[in-house]
């Protein structure tokens, strides 16, 4: 691996002294551990996080869950799924053909032509998702460590000013992406017919812009200040959550919800170290030119991070489904049979009242206050009116049904590839 090759699985490697054709070939170990990384895991993987992602989108976005924290996760599976489409296309399909041969006219001819476009669209969409979370993070942090002050931070629109402002960002930082790529043609004696490749451009084997903005930005935008952000955050909100369970008894309903909605993001965070540690690895070995061949083989380990940073996007549906509660019932409502779980409630927007994925307000006490005086007032009026409802039973009429309340039940406490920015040099078959 050289010091001006970071666009792997992407874009080959070219430079006047080498003439790279288009039908070059990997060793065959290195195009069947592509296959099963990239082409089946990936694009398997890659099918559930999109479905995920809808279904998250769709709940989140319920009149029941509006508030500032579903509007960032909302956002956060919109970016997401717009990056596992990229992924796809860009490391999924194209896995296929250099081991099973199939896909043939993906990945001479429509491969090569949508990746210098792709590519771009990849990265501002890694660097959105990368920063929304670290944006879903510091609001999980003023809510749960400084809530006097979370009335007027974690609002509604606010949220959407940081959804905006992190893609604007996002778009503006990756514009020098999209003169990295051009596309090569040659003709093939086998196939009887014009085969093409991505190649990197001349605009990207410039010596400082590689030194630059592909190595030391990148390192510095996409890892080290989101991940020590990250870690400083979710230590503050850890440590806060392990006081409230210790005094858990004097929480009121409202603080245990933040808490729980706390927990279960730090689950969204740790998942995230967990599958971008190998993309940052190779991204220091890149950086700093680190010898590599007697520790891993890079070819494998970036179809590797490559899977592991579409499993990232892909699995906080789950995350949702298993610490989530109302998450969790309102997706049985909106999606399982609603007679099986919910007997006698059909209607998805009467399953739950509160204001958040956990909460974020103090409406369910207002509606329980309210719904009590109610109860009081009917009873008191009924007591007054008990010889006409007995009379109305006399002749066979019932009287009119109460209000039905739910009262949501206690809660416990609780380069290219983009995603690497490395590469070496990508040779198909």
């Amino acid at each position: 691996m050289s010091d001006d090759t970071d666009l792997l699985e992407v874009f080959n490697y070219s430079n006047e002294s080498y003439d790279y054709s288009c039908l070059a070939t990997q060793t065959e170990q290195i195009n069947f551990f592509r296959f099963v990384t990239n082409g089946i895991f990936l694009n398997f993987i890659g099918c559930f996080g999109i479905l995920g992602n809808l279904i998250s989108m769709i709940i989140l976005s319920r009149p029941q869950m509006r508030c500032s924290i579903n509007y960032l996760l909302i956002g956060l599976a919109r970016i997401d799924t717009v990056l596992i489409i990229t992924s796809v296309l860009l490391f999924g399909l194209p896995g296929i053909y250099p081991y099973s041969g199939s896909l043939f006219n993906y990945y001479f001819k429509v491969y090569p032509h949508i990746a210098p476009v792709v590519y771009p669209l990849a990265t501002v969409m890694q660097t959105a998702s990368v920063y929304l979370t670290m944006t879903v993070s510091l609001e999980r942090y003023v809510a749960v460590c400084h809530p006097l002050r979370a009335r007027s931070l974690c609002t509604y629109g606010r949220a959407r000013i940081y959804v905006i402002g992190i893609v604007v960002f996002s778009t503006i930082y990756n514009i020098p992406r999209l003169w990295e790529g051009k596309i090569k043609a040659e003709w093939s004696e086998e196939y009887n017919t014009t085969v093409y490749c991505p190649m990197q451009s001349n605009f990207r084997d410039n010596k400082y812009y590689q030194t630059v903005y592909i190595h030391w930005l990148y390192l510095i935008c996409m890892y080290l200040v989101p991940f020590l952000s990250l870690a400083i955050l979710n230590g503050a909100i850890y440590r806060q959550v392990l006081k409230a369970n210790r005094e858990r008894q004097r929480l009121s309903r409202l603080q245990q919800r933040e808490i729980g909605l706390a927990t279960m993001l730090m689950c969204v965070v740790a998942v995230f170290f967990v599958c971008n540690l190998l993309p940052m690895v190779i991204n220091i070995v890149e950086t700093f030119n680190l010898p590599t061949e007697d520790i891993f083989n890079v070819n494998m380990m970036i179809n590797l991070s490559n899977l592991l940073v579409t499993i990232n996007s892909s699995v906080n549906f789950v995350i949702y489904v298993i610490f989530g509660e109302k998450f969790q019932r309102l997706f049985l409502v909106l999606f399982c049979h609603n007679s099986l779980f919910f007997p006698g409630r059909d209607s998805p927007d009467g399953v739950t009242h509160e204001d958040s994925f956990v909460s974020n307000g103090d409406r369910s006490f207002r509606l329980h206050r309210q719904s009590t005086s109610v109860s009081r007032t009917s009873g008191s009026r009924n007591s007054r009116m008990n010889g006409s409802v007995n009379g109305s039973r006399k002749f066979g009429k019932t009287p009119s049904p109460g209000p039905c309340v739910y009262y949501p039940a206690s809660r416990n406490s609780k380069e290219i590839s983009p995603f690497t920015g490395q590469s070496t040099i990508n040779v198909p078959d």
